[in-house]
């Protein structure tokens, strides 16, 4: 194997680094894994002996640290300006804030930060003598807590842990119990333990491998949670745990014996069901029960492949959003309580071409919808008379959404409002009066919004589908083509990668960089239908429109041609090496963290997770026809003899959504067909999984090394 050598210093700082080998294989695993296809398809896998699913063999794990090593070595001579970097950051940071408070049964919810803890305090406070949220937030401020009962104080759980992390919590209906679900490796694979709040004693009882949702019933003694399947990590069981009684005995609920659909569970906004939802790429099914008598469970309405629903209930009625006859932008629908089937429903708020409803929120007297239109978010409030409204915003390029509402008998909306030049802000919003207050917006130290500018502009992608692009840039920026430009998109799942404040690329923009989100097909910017057009057969729109956007900003004279970064993690980091491998040439820098890039091999395999649930995503390569169009854009399976950018790599050892056995693989053979001289840094986090380091610090150092390779690469100025 070509490899990159662990050298001096100095000699790290020359314009070409040389090879030589790391850790080899052992004997027995030099031979080529056979990956093997039900039609008959054979792949040979060189670099398949990089996968351990126990994370414990020696040559492995020799391989990592050697490739961490190297990573350390590499970016040694940028130590003082990752150093910067990271002061910058957290400099922006208050490290002492709080979020705005909540009401819910009585009591005032929160969580707040103290100076130099990485990790949040969840606490309470008792309504009542005039307490709302303005005036605990300033008291938070003030660091006064007189009156607060802390529920988790997550430092205290974190101490002597290399990763923590609170999933979820639960209080129970009459406000004395807590449930929580804490994961300690990053794999998402929780423990539940339990609290007396009035006494603050921690019950015995633990209940492993569950995912991060509980939800108590009206007895205030049993806790509904979701087991997950040991191999596979997937939702599969919900189960019931009474206080005080053996794990052992918890009694099964309902079990999902389709593999493809993930598994959750809630209450419904009128606090009377529990209700157990499950749902795949393409399908939904709930299934509901009283609160105060769970018992059987009632399916709301059976699943059809294509037709998706979600639903709440409140004032006597189901709402449920769906896709159904053909409303592909989704519609409302209402449904009597009792409802147990389709043919029930009566449509609401109809399906509109030019506008995609992502949710909705049910209150005493309105009903207030997320919804977008022209790639853009905005809220609706319907009346009870039949009137409605959109809150208004100020800003080209905007993202705004439903905040949270906890109590349904109010006639204040409170939203969140964001974009690219304006911190996190939360508003409340009065639909009687139409008055609006602002609750909180993020503090930013040091940070002018003045002194930025952010654009919406159109790129044209190669078969003239117009592709939506957010754009931020330091006020004074001239369109010379001389910029370096980062371009981010993820483009997948139906996700929307909508244009937020993101704290850390100030840094960028102070630098005289520009920083762009491309709005690629595969999300849902634009519609149900932009979504469709990036997924299965399709999928090569997205890389193609990430390409054709990098293409249109520089030609615009944002950026020059030879200071271009393409950034993704994740399915975008799929995006990344796809990128990398059709058009290295556009691109300078390719930051990849925990990326998605073996997609035939990890999709032939049902043991892991993120595989059978993800057919109707990425396709079922056990069918040939998807199996040859995965192939032909897998990144791993299409690296080739070609000078590649200069690229950072990242991955968790103990991720469970991305194994990190992909980017190993995949950097080890870029490797050895890579014929250019950029550096190739890979650096695995030997205490994380997908999420990446826990706490609110550590993860800004990992972004500062990345962002100190980033400005090297594309000659910014330090």
């Amino acid at each position: 194997m070509k490899h990159l050598s662990l050298l001096a210093t100095a000699l790290l700082m020359t314009a070409s680094l040389h090879a030589a080998d790391l850790p080899a294989p052992p004997d027995a695993a030099r031979q080529p894994h056979e990956v093997r296809a039900p039609h008959g398809a054979v792949r040979a896998d060189d670099y398949y002996w990089l996968r351990d699913d126990k994370r414990e063999a020696k040559p492995v794990i020799d391989y990592l640290q050697a490739e961490n090593a190297y990573a350390d070595a590499v970016m040694a001579p940028l130590q003082d300006l990752q150093g910067a970097l990271y002061e910058e950051i957290v400099g922006r940071i208050r490290q002492d804030d709080s979020s705005v408070p909540y009401r819910e049964r009585g009591w005032w919810y929160y969580s707040r930060f103290e100076a130099g803890k990485d990790y949040p305090v969840y606490a309470r406070r008792r309504d009542g003598n005039g307490v709302d949220a303005a005036g605990l937030l300033a008291a938070n401020d003030a660091g006064r807590f007189d009156g607060e009962q802390v529920l988790l104080d997550v430092n205290t759980l974190a101490e002597g842990k290399d990763y923590y992390n609170v999933g979820d919590y639960a209080v129970s209906q009459d406000n004395r119990l807590l449930a929580y679900a804490e994961d300690t490796n990053g794999r998402r694979q929780y423990t539940v333990r339990f609290r007396n709040l009035d006494t603050g004693e921690d019950y015995p009882e633990t209940i492993t491998g569950v995912s991060a949702n509980l939800v108590w019933a009206d007895d205030n003694r049993t806790l509904f949670y979701v087991e997950n399947d040991p191999e596979t990590l997937l939702t599969v069981r919900v189960k019931k745990h009474v206080l005080g009684t053996p794990v052992a005995d918890d009694v099964l609920v309902y079990e999902e014996e389709d593999d493809s659909f993930y598994m959750g569970i809630d209450r419904t906004r009128d606090d009377r069901y529990i209700v157990i939802g499950v749902g795949s790429t393409v399908s939904d099914e709930l299934r509901y029960a009283p609160a105060d008598n769970p018992g059987t469970f009632t399916v709301l309405a059976a699943r059809e492949r294509d037709v998706e629903y979600s639903a709440d209930h409140h004032g006597g009625r189901w709402v449920i959003r769906t896709n159904a006859d053909g409303a592909a932008n989704f519609k409302l629908v209402t449904a009597p309580t009792g409802a147990t089937s389709r043919a029930q429903w009566t449509d609401w708020v109809g399906h509109r071409d030019d506008v995609f409803i992502e949710g909705f929120e049910l209150f005493d007297g309105f009903t207030a919808i997320d919804e977008r239109s022209d790639a853009l978010e905005r809220v609706r409030v319907l009346k009870a008379d039949g009137s409605e409204q959109h809150v208004a915003a100020d800003e080209p390029a905007y993202s705004m959404g439903l905040s949270v509402n906890a109590e349904p008998d109010t006639q204040w909306l409170r939203y969140s409002y964001t974009s690219l030049t304006t911190p996190a802000t939360t508003y409340e919003v009065n639909v009687a009066t139409g008055e609006r207050r602002t609750l909180k917006q993020q503090p930013v130290i040091g940070y002018d919004a003045s002194k930025y500018v952010t654009e919406r502009i159109w790129s044209e992608a190669r078969d003239g589908t117009r592709i939506p692009v957010s754009l931020v840039y330091r006020k004074g920026f001239e369109k010379n083509g001389q910029a370096a430009l980062l371009q981010y998109a993820y483009g997948s799942y139906g996700s929307s990668m909508d244009p937020g404040f993101n704290l850390p690329v100030v840094s960028l923009l102070d630098r005289g960089m520009v920083y762009a989100i491309a709005h690629i097909r595969g999300g849902q910017e634009m519609g149900r239908r932009w979504y469709d057009d990036g997924k299965l057969f399709n999928k090569i729109n997205t890389f193609t429109d990430f390409i054709d956007v990098t293409r249109d900003l520089v030609a615009r004279g944002y950026a020059a041609k030879d200071r271009v970064a393409g950034y993704g993690g994740s399915a975008g980091g799929l995006l990344m090496g796809a990128v990398a491998n059709m058009a290295p040439q556009d691109y300078r820098v390719i930051l990849s963290q925990v990326p998605f890039v073996d997609v035939v091999t990890t999709m032939l395999d049902p043991t892991i997770p993120l595989t059978t649930n993800e057919y109707d995503e990425w396709g079922n390569p056990e069918q040939q026809d998807a199996y040859d169009y995965m192939l032909s854009y897998s990144p791993y399976d299409n690296l080739s003899a070609q000078a590649y950018p200069a690229m950072f790599v990242g991955t968790g050892l103990w991720d469970s959504q991305v194994q990190y056995w992909e980017p190993a693989k995949y950097v080890a053979k870029l490797r050895d067909l890579d014929t250019g001289d950029a550096p190739i840094v890979f650096r695995t986090n030997m205490d994380a999984g997908h999420g990446g380091k826990s706490g609110r610090f550590r993860r800004y150092r990992e972004l500062s090394e990345m962002y100190a390779f980033l400005l090297a690469q594309l000659d910014v100025e330090h």
